[in-house]
């Protein structure tokens, strides 16, 4: 799996093999400018222009938390 971030406010899950978008994760309200997985691959935090970092589960594609 690959994570993108996106001026569109977005962060898109990616099946690298198929190369297709696998799902879009949609909370920050402003451009998102990065995303890191954890050590285990079970979360994604992304970071925003809105000044937040949200917490992703990527097995279930929920949002966890968020940190201003």
């Amino acid at each position: 799996m690959l994570a993108s971030a996106s001026f569109d406010s977005t962060v898109r899950l990616w099946d690298v093999e198929r190369g297709v978008c696998i799902h879009t994760l949609t909370k920050h309200q402003e451009p998102v400018y990065s995303v890191a997985f954890s050590p285990d691959g079970k979360y994604l935090a992304s970071g925003s222009f809105d000044k937040c970092v949200h917490i992703w589960n990527t097995q279930v594609f929920l949002f966890m938390c968020s940190r201003d």
